[in-house]
């Protein structure tokens, strides 16, 4: 059920602040498209599956050409998705890619919105979608946000009928569809109606995607829409805004070009009044006049664009200021309004709108990024009047001195203010991660917004004019400057008052040897003392060593509590922002058991087991997460022969890592490298993946890499695709073969050993059925098809009720060597710690050897 908090977040955090953004000015042009906005109050809903589902091409037209109120519902946040830009996978990648979709919505002119639907990767049919996010779970989410926004009309991207390919496409379609009746339906979940009311769609429309597929098919019974054209008040054509902001999914290596011209779209009526339409808009009013007495606030708008003048936007400053009282007289002479989120920001939009026809601007700035909850933070705050309007500061206490009360802002005058603060709020998470996933979906019981501030500390600016009172909400944001890319913002997070970081999140054991890792604690204020703790699994030995200063005392003492045993360390740092390291021993069970081991520091009575994480990418804001302190350790019965290993890095991956903790000697290999290093002195050579989608280079040392397997050396090819976003220029391989879309989705997808005498499944390591249990999200992608004789393909997968494929694996001799190309997701499974990964790739590693 909905609690009333889920509500006021969905009001107060609708629009955006710009967390991590720099302050936006806007040019004449632009206010007067705000105030066209303005005027209007019609709302589309865009409803797909994932982050680049969305077609950015209409929503810039809807936003920006007919001025509507423009939302896009992705279900998911594409945490299922590969990354093309970094090694972040999971809830990681879906943290940049709902960053991605913001970045696009702030330059399309739409808004954002997501259901609590986990992208578990790749789905085959819309049941098993529906199944494993429990349908009515994710309606639910849908029917809030239609409730919520009051959209005149929905819009689907993909069909009911499958022709979207993935699962999750399917299933979009399906629950939009469900979704418009259920909103209309006040029995239909009813907790929702204490916040807000019922609301019927006016009618439904399928984007087709038809001539995607088939460039000839016939569109003709479908209602069609130019939205090519071009927005003076821009100076860009919709075309070439669409192309900005998909380019913004540089996760998925969307960039895209700029479009000029006439462009059509094409849309199947779903439901509701579209018998005989020629047009998706024809019958609807989104002018004021659709509300009782709203004549009246169309009138006053109308009459301010009439009078405005971009040479001295100003000028409007009187008109916009009248409009709130025009827009309270509206508010409260309409009852029937009920719980519409659209009137409770509109004050705030004339607020904003005011401020940007006079040039002025706010802002409150740390000086730091980082503050621990119970310190203390200094701010600076800055306002600026650069326009000659009257406005004062008010009478009564604000941000500013106290000799400024009811004094004018004068013309283009800067004003500061500094403040301290204690902090007494706990320290900050993304909201969605909060807490585990649960049955692939979010915990949760915020409903539909993007994001909530990192800090829910602002700088509340109040100014007069015309004795009106005129808002300023600013959120605190760290600046500063940057020698190569000038002046920088980020959000300002909370943090716990000490940090634990650690080196690795897994450690492998493949024999009965000692490890070490370091630990770093990193002090999130100055003079934290404590005591830092390490849980020890039973049969397994753990001693910790302080390396570096800030140390009173050192340990290495076994003690127990509630039945656990664990190592204990004190620590103390003096300084907010050190770090004190500690060199973690595990000496391994002899068994083979994978373990998960808790670390966590005592500060003040309080137990604090969290590390801190940045993503850092300049098209998106500093994203701050703060994982669990935990390693999981990883006892493998493996033999290994080779020692060193060529990596050649593709698009992000952590399979090198994986192999070093091995104990194999891992050499990135730069073009430069395959240029000149003599690779006989590797034992094998591995390609990331997508490497040959992200190196243009890779295929010129195609002739050097076939002679190195010709010369007795093994080359495994993770997978790559062979697609708009990712082409290959050239055969990679000795002999033919073909990189197709086929993948086994089901993580526990019976595997076949067609060809079980073959070395790869004998040697060093036997490869048994076990060694296939225990994997994530999927089996294999991005399949080999169409191969040569000379390859073999030694094992077979099937989904369930579907055909055995071949492809995940092909492996052909060439020469003394061996040329492996394989979809087999090692980059998800070596960095899980899935034992059976590991042992096979190895077996790949040391084929012929």
């Amino acid at each position: 059920m909905l609690n009333r908090i889920t509500v006021l977040l969905f009001f107060i955090f609708n629009y955006s602040l710009l967390i991590g953004q720099a302050p936006r000015s806007y040019t004449s042009s632009e206010i007067l498209l705000q105030l066209k906005k303005l005027n209007t109050v019609g709302s589309v809903l865009y409803i797909a599956a994932h982050p680049d589902d969305e077609n950015t091409r209409l929503i810039t037209y809807l936003a920006n050409e007919k001025c509507l109120r423009t939302g896009y519902l992705s279900l998911t946040r594409g945490d299922g998705g590969q990354n093309l830009i970094g090694p972040e996978q999971g809830i990681e990648l879906g943290v940049i890619r709902t960053q991605e979709l913001l970045a696009a919505r702030r330059i399309d002119g739409g808004e954002q919105f997501f259901t609590r639907a986990y992208d578990f990767g790749y789905s085959k049919s819309p049941e098993e979608t529906l199944k494993k996010w429990n349908k009515d779970s994710i309606l639910s989410d849908m029917v809030w946000v239609i409730r919520n926004f009051r959209p005149d009309i929905i819009i689907t991207r993909f069909a009911t009928d499958g022709s979207g390919g993935h699962g999750h496409h399917t299933a979009s379609a399906i629950l939009a569809e469900e979704a418009f009746d259920a909103a209309a339906d006040p029995t239909r979940f009813p907790e929702q109606l204490q916040y807000v009311d019922v609301w019927k769609t006016r009618r439904m429309f399928h984007n087709s995607t038809a001539r995607f597929f088939n460039p000839n098919a016939d569109l003709s019974h479908l209602i069609k829409l130019d939205v090519g054209g071009y927005n003076p008040l821009l100076g860009k054509s919709y075309g070439e805004i669409a192309a900005e902001s998909r380019s913004m999914h540089k996760s998925q290596g969307f960039g895209s070009a700029k479009q000029r011209g006439e462009y059509f779209e094409y849309f199947k009526p779903i439901k509701g009044d579209t018998t005989g339409l020629k047009d998706i808009f024809e019958g609807i009013d989104f002018s004021w006049k659709r509300y009782k007495g709203g004549k009246k606030m169309g009138d006053a708008i109308n009459d301010i664009i009439k009078k405005y003048n971009p040479a001295s936007p100003q000028i409007s400053v009187h008109g916009l200021i009248s409009l709130n009282t025009t827009l309270e007289d509206f508010i409260l002479g309409n009852q029937e309004i009920g719980k519409m989120v659209l009137f409770s920001e509109l004050y705030d939009k004339i607020d904003e709108l005011t401020s940007n026809c006079s040039g002025l601007s706010a802002e409150s700035v740390s000086k730091d990024f980082y503050v621990s909850n119970g310190d203390s933070i200094k701010m600076s705050h800055y306002i600026i009047n650069r326009s000659d309007i009257e406005y004062r500061f008010p009478q009564s206490k604000n941000l500013f001195n106290d000799s400024l009360r009811g004094q004018r802002l004068l013309n283009n005058k800067l004003y500061s203010a500094a403040t301290t603060e204690k902090i007494d709020k706990p320290f900050n998470k993304i909201y969605w991660i909060e807490k585990p996933i649960k049955n692939n979906r979010f915990n949760t019981e915020i409903v539909g917004h993007p994001e909530l501030a990192n800090f829910n500390q602002f700088g509340r600016f109040e100014i007069t004019s015309e004795n009106n009172t005129i808002l300023q909400i600013r959120p605190l944001q760290y600046k500063w400057v940057d020698p190569e890319k000038g002046e920088l913002y980020r959000p300002v997070v909370i943090t716990p008052p000490v940090m634990i970081n650690l080196q690795e999140d897994i450690v492998v054991f493949h024999d009965e040897n000692e490890k070490k890792m370091k630990v770093t604690l990193k002090a999130g204020r100055d003079s934290v003392n404590g005591k830092f703790r390490i849980y020890i699994p039973k049969d397994w030995k753990i001693s910790c060593e302080g390396d570096g200063a800030y140390e009173m005392f050192i340990s290495s003492k076994v003690l127990s509590s509630n039945g656990s045993d664990y190592t204990e360390c004190e620590f103390f740092i003096p300084k907010k922002g050190q770090e004190k390291t500690y060199t973690v021993v595990f000496r391994p069970s002899k068994l083979s058991t994978n373990q998960r081991i808790n670390i966590s520091a005592v500060v003040d009575g309080q137990t604090y087991t969290k590390g801190i994480k940045e993503i850092k990418y300049d098209h998106i804001p500093v994203q701050t997460l703060f994982p669990e302190a935990e390693v999981k350790l990883v006892k493998l019965d493996v033999i290994k022969k080779s020692k060193r290993i060529g990596y050649i890095p593709g698009a992000g991956d952590e399979v090198q890592a994986c192999l070093s903790q091995l104990g194999y000697e891992v050499v990135v290999l730069t073009d430069d490298k395959l240029a000149t290093e003599n690779l006989a002195q590797f034992d094998a050579i591995i390609t990331g993946v997508r490497a040959y989608n992200t190196n243009e280079k890779l295929p010129s040392f195609k002739q050097k890499l076939m002679d190195y397997v010709n010369n007795g050396g093994n080359l495994i090819v993770q997978y790559n695709t062979n697609s708009w976003a990712g082409p290959l220029s050239s055969d990679i391989g000795p002999y033919k073969f073909k990189i197709t879309r086929n993948r086994i989705t089901d993580e526990t997808a019976k595997v076949t050993m067609e060809l079980p005498n073959h070395p790869v499944f004998n040697t060093p390591n036997k490869i048994t059925d076990n060694d296939f249990e225990g994997w994530i999200q999927e089996r294999s992608i991005y399949h080999a098809g169409e191969w040569d004789s000379n390859y073999v393909a030694p094992i077979s997968i099937a989904d369930p009720n579907e055909k055995a494929d071949k492809g995940a694996l092909i492996i052909g001799k060439y020469g003394k060597g061996n040329f492996i190309y394989t979809g087999i997701v090692f980059f998800r499974e070596l960095p899980a710690g899935v034992p059976g990964a590991y042992r096979l790739m190895v077996n790949l590693i040391e084929l012929g050897k």
